[in-house]
């Protein structure tokens, strides 16, 4: 005997095809394939509009998501561009700042950054090549030789950290700390109008290399301690 209709299970509505997912998709393999690199620019909203057949708010939901995450640059009157790489395997992990409460986030931040620098400084130390130790000490001389011709060098520092990263063998430690650095970039180009900030640490950063050239996690952790140390002081010290 048929069971009655209302004893019957539903049939549920498919779900609608998310077309700005599909778009997002498909924008991330043409960037792979086209071998698009940082700086270049993306097909105009028209071409992608003919090409994928979707709509122009379609087009515009999958920029904005790149345009959250950081990868992606629309400049008014010029076009979009790509700030970095993408493929359909990349994972991104956007980082958001209240430029309005400066000491805070720097605090906060160096808060996170005090436990991926120990890490990273004591993998590197564990896992790095004689090619990496070569690279790491050409960076560190390079900071050294420009530190005492100027008194500061930035740029410089951060290509000795970046090397550093790079020994580890592991992209996620220098692609998140790199996007950690990118963010306070932005609004944070000289530390409270001080070029001496963060001078101290200048010296721990041979004893650094020195404990990443022994092979020495433990004292690499204590080295980068030192000077994330001097940094949280001078944050402190400068932004009373």
């Amino acid at each position: 005997m048929p069971s009655e209709p209302s004893s019957r299970p539903t049939i549920a509505p498919l779900p609608p095809i998310d077309r700005a997912r599909q778009v997002t998709e498909a924008l991330a393999s043409y960037i792979d394939r086209a071998s698009l690199k940082a700086g270049d620019r993306l097909p105009a909203e028209r071409e992608l509009m003919a090409a994928l057949v979707v709509g122009r708010s379609t087009i515009r939901e999958a920029i904005r998501h790149f345009q959250a995450l950081g990868v992606i640059e629309s400049r008014k009157g010029s076009g979009t561009y790509l700030l970095k790489p993408i493929t359909t395997a990349t994972v991104h992990m956007p980082l958001s700042f209240d430029a309005a409460h400066l000491r805070d986030i720097l605090l906060q931040t160096l808060e996170v950054r005090r436990g991926l620098e120990c890490e990273a400084n004591m993998v590197a130390a564990r896992r790095r090549t004689a090619e990496d130790l070569v690279i790491i000490e050409e960076k560190l001389n390079e900071m050294e030789r420009v530190h005492i011709a100027k008194g500061t060098s930035g740029p410089e520092d951060l290509a000795f950290h970046l090397a550093i990263y790079d020994a580890t063998h592991n992209p996620l430690f220098k692609q998140l700390l790199e996007q950690m650095r990118d963010a306070f970039e932005r609004f944070w180009e000289e530390p409270f109008d001080r070029q001496d900030f963060a001078r101290r640490s200048f010296p721990f950063h041979r004893t650094l290399f020195n404990a990443i050239a022994a092979q020495d996690p433990e004292t690499a952790r204590i080295e980068t301690l030192k000077i994330l140390e001097v940094v949280e002081e001078d944050i402190k010290e400068m932004s009373k």
